[in-house]
């Protein structure tokens, strides 16, 4: 029997996205590029729920407004390694994906938790070493979405997460009913999206998501496997939903090849490196599934 968020959602077994002319749309989306001299973004600055240095710190934003206004929102929570690409600029993958939800409709603002606290990238940290910790994200994602209701173009009713990796780690821990600042959040997300996040914590924590939530995820993922993932689903079908993409890696909705990162050393067989990289079919499949999510709860 479907569960009233599968039927919501259109993501019951067997569920396949829509295809055709939607399916067309979609991918050049993603591949979206902005054409010289056009404005791609916003540089903003957005205040983080975090002030445990003795001041709230201040987080680069890139905000992407959406053609028509009011429009609903979400917030892109970048992964250890930040949100930035080899050249320094904002990285390709959140230029193409803000590009494809404002073809959605929907203003996208990209943070950066990592700069502001003297960090360029936690890849190479160990678990439980790490300078940037998931309550500091979580506060960032918090802080971020109270910024979002306060802006004019933005219908504070429909504000979303979408987080890749350790960023999809911070939108399970920004949506966790268990959380006391989660609890009294004055502005909470309507619905959450993460791509290969870590699952562990927040299993072993007990989760009750505060939104809808879709995991999308690698099969065969050697750094945040998938299967804690569906563990925590099982959890909470009312209200999670997850889809693990066989043959699928780390990164697998990029476009870099896969290869093995030997300076990482988390991972199911730590010291041993990751795989991470592109699988196209699987990141067609998941392009595919955000956009029918997001539809679905904000039609």
């Amino acid at each position: 029997m479907r569960s009233r968020f599968e039927a919501k959602a259109g993501l019951a077994v067997g569920w396949r996205p829509v295809l055709g002319p939607l399916r067309s749309l979609l991918l050049a989306g993603l591949a979206l590029a902005v054409a010289p001299g056009a404005k791609a973004f916003e540089l903003v600055q957005v205040p983080s729920l975090d002030a445990s240095n003795g001041q709230v710190v201040q987080m680069p934003g890139f905000w992407f407004r959406a053609a028509r206004s009011p429009a609903p929102a979400m917030v892109l929570l970048h992964g250890c390694g930040g949100p930035y690409g080899n050249s320094g600029k904002l990285a390709q993958r959140m230029q193409e994906y803000a590009r494809l939800l404002n073809g959605l409709g929907v203003h996208v603002l990209v943070t950066d938790s990592l700069s502001p606290r003297g960090e360029r990238e936690l890849c190479t940290q160990r678990v439980g070493t790490r300078a940037v910790t998931q309550e500091h994200r979580r506060r960032d994602a918090l802080g971020a979405l109270k910024w979002l209701a306060g802006q004019a173009a933005v219908d504070a009713s429909r504000l979303g997460l979408l987080g890749w990796s350790n960023g999809g780690s911070t939108v399970l821990a920004s949506t966790n009913h268990r959380h006391p600042e989660v609890r009294t959040a004055a502005v909470r997300p309507a619905l959450a999206v993460a791509f290969y996040p870590g699952c562990e914590t927040e299993l072993k924590r007990g989760h009750e998501p505060t939104a809808p939530t879709l995991l999308l995820l690698g099969a065969d993922d050697d750094w945040t496997p998938a299967a804690p993932c569906e563990a925590l689903v099982a959890t909470q079908p009312e209200r999670m939903k997850a889809i693990a993409y066989p043959g699928a890696v780390h990164g697998f909705d990029g476009t870099s090849p896969v290869r093995l990162r030997k300076d990482v050393p988390n991972g199911t067989q730590p010291g041993q490196g990751v795989h991470v990289g592109a699988h196209p079919a699987s990141r067609e499949a998941a392009v595919l599934a955000l956009q029918q999510f997001i539809q679905q709860q904000w039609p």
